[in-house]
């Protein structure tokens, strides 16, 4: 079985669900809100351990309510948690609006993940079993970047997505195998609107790059091949908060038992399409079953 390692966030999403979302200074009145366990690394061990993998997390959470529902949730779904270390103080959270039409704005506030700034005593061994490393930025760049090193140190692929948006180090590109940003996050990183040419000059610095383009699918490139396009399943969104985790810990699930990257690429979006057919991030995320129900259908 294929075991994923996730250095990365864990969160309680706070999901307000309004018809439109609110402008600067305006005040709209919501339909629903929810508490549901998330963070972008939560969200993708949770989504690679539906999809079939061994999961192990490495991160940390505050010693309040909020904490021990993160680590429940990842028990039950079945991550393996002993490398989630419990800090005092306030565990993060995402504050989140979503639209009727399955839109969304998020602000992260850290909380306990700004305490995992470095590997701790066992998690590069724990790195260096896995079949891959999936790193994201909602903890300091000092631990991303010390797991990327570890990963790569021991021959391990490793998966970033490079969220929130930011500059990122050399060291830390130099020590990674494939980048997913999202078209903002590519824009951001390169300065090119256009995914393709994003793409492209992102390859200078990572061997393999997935640019997700939403509701039009993703753009993969490598070096020495011609960019190509997998469109995506489509569907009526609901909400698409947890959409590219996802993708992501779908995908690497797929690369760890050996799958082509095309059909990678089109099983990891089965995956996010059916996700964001339904409420939440966590809670959307699909088992094996539905994947390859709607995959070979």
């Amino acid at each position: 079985m294929t075991h994923i390692a996730v250095l990365g966030s864990t969160n309680m999403d706070l999901v307000a669900y309004v018809e439109k979302a609110p402008q600067r200074g305006e005040t709209v009145t919501g339909r629903e809100f929810r508490t549901i366990p998330g963070g972008k690394g939560a969200n993708q061990a949770i989504a690679a351990a539906h999809a079939g993998a061994t999961v192990s997390m490495i991160g940390a959470v505050g010693n309040d309510s909020f904490g021990a529902r993160l680590r429940s949730t990842l028990e039950h779904s079945g991550v393996e948690t002993d490398s989630l270390r419990t800090v005092d103080g306030p565990s993060g959270t995402a504050h989140i609006v979503v639209d009727d039409e399955g839109g969304n704005s998020i602000v992260v506030i850290p909380g306990a993940n700004g305490t995992v700034d470095h590997l701790s005593p066992g998690d590069e061994g724990l790195i260096a079993s896995a079949d891959a490393l999936l790193l994201q930025l909602e903890i300091p760049l000092a631990a991303v970047l010390a797991g990327a090193q570890a990963a790569r140190a021991h021959g391990i692929r490793t998966v970033l997505t490079p969220a929130p948006a930011q500059p990122l180090p050399i060291e830390l590109l130099a020590a990674t195998d494939l980048l997913v940003p999202n078209e903002h996050e590519a824009a951001t990183l390169t300065g090119r609107t256009d995914a393709r040419a994003a793409a492209i000059a992102l390859l200078e610095e990572v061997p393999e790059v997935v640019v997700t383009l939403g509701s039009a699918g993703c753009l993969y490139a490598a070096r020495g091949a011609d960019p190509v396009t997998v469109p995506a399943p489509q569907v009526a969104a609901v909400d698409s908060t947890g959409a590219g985790d996802t993708f992501v810990g779908t995908l690497a699930v797929a690369l760890g038992e050996g799958r082509p990257m095309p059909e990678a690429l089109r099983w990891a979006a089965e995956a996010a399409a059916l996700s964001v057919q339904r409420e939440g991030a966590s809670t959307s995320m699909p088992y094996r079953s539905e994947i390859d129900a709607q995959f070979t259908s």
